[in-house]
């Protein structure tokens, strides 16, 4: 079994395990293959080759180490272990599909329904963010205002798309990226000064998991627009706004203008998706 000082380590070699096989599928893949879906993962959307090819080296790395795994595409594999790693093997993978060089590997490391470790890493810089619990940093903006801030966010949808105007309307700079771990963690390092879904309910726990240790770390705020807690157990449908910002008076304002135009959402009755 696997003990809490190795962690860091694990989840550094499943990211060098995932980054491997990216660059490898990406190298021999063509756009056809790296677009063909295989079916729907265990999170209820459609998963691409390219997420198996990525994801396969990294379950082999924590098979090893005999951990359980929340996997955005495998879904749940319970070895019985006190450590669970909640990831996502490729974040953006209809970019990476698509030769949009804008994804990575997200992934953190779960005790007693708590973020300890998490990483970050994206594919085709080799840019990388790592957090532990209680180690903080400096380097989000602390921009405190919607005004004037520079925001990413999600792409507008039907119900969303009054909230994502205003939120536009009032920042100074928008981003669009496609890729919810990267962004967030560009809020780390104060490159972008929030980065949310503006109420459509898109984000899972594997898109946040990671990221919201990394942005909490460096100083940030990141929470649900409706305040839901982020839970940690095997339903991947389970689904949340999230808004990360670097200070809680713009991450409020950010809820403020989204709970202003989209309705909350209805408690939904889930269903547990388990894989061996």
């Amino acid at each position: 079994m696997t003990t809490i000082d190795r962690l860091p380590s694990l989840l550094a070699e499943a990211a060098n395990a995932a980054s491997d096989a990216y660059a490898h599928a990406m190298a021999t893949l063509d756009g056809t293959e790296r677009r063909r879906t295989v079916g729907p993962g265990a999170d209820g959307t459609e998963t691409y080759l390219l997420d198996v090819i990525v994801e396969r080296p990294i379950l082999d790395v924590l098979d090893a180490a005999g951990v359980n795994v929340l996997s955005e595409e495998v879904g749940w594999i319970d070895r019985g272990s006190a450590v669970t790693i909640v990831m996502d093997p490729v974040d953006g993978t209809a970019n990476a599909a698509a030769g949009v060089p804008i994804c990575g590997f997200a992934a953190a490391a779960v005790i007693d329904d708590r973020v300890e470790f998490a990483h970050v890493e994206w594919f085709d810089t080799g840019r990388a963010w790592a957090a532990a619990r209680g180690e903080r940093s400096s380097g989000v903006s602390m921009q405190v205002s919607l005004d004037g801030a520079s925001l990413s966010m999600l792409r507008p949808r039907a119900t969303t798309r009054p909230a994502w105007h205003e939120l536009a309307e009032r920042a100074d700079r928008i981003r669009v990226l496609g890729a919810s771990v990267l962004e967030a963690a560009l809020v780390a390092d104060g490159a972008v000064d929030a980065f949310c879904d503006p109420g459509g309910d898109v984000h899972r726990i594997v898109d946040v998991a990671a990221t919201s240790l990394i942005v909490e770390n460096a100083g940030g705020h990141v929470r649900d627009v409706w305040g839901r807690p982020f839970t940690f157990d095997p339903d991947l449908s389970k689904r949340w706004s999230g808004v990360f910002a670097s200070s809680i008076g713009l991450a409020e304002e950010i809820v403020d203008v989204v709970t202003r135009h989209v309705p909350a959402p209805l408690p939904e009755v889930t269903s547990v998706t388990r894989s061996a």
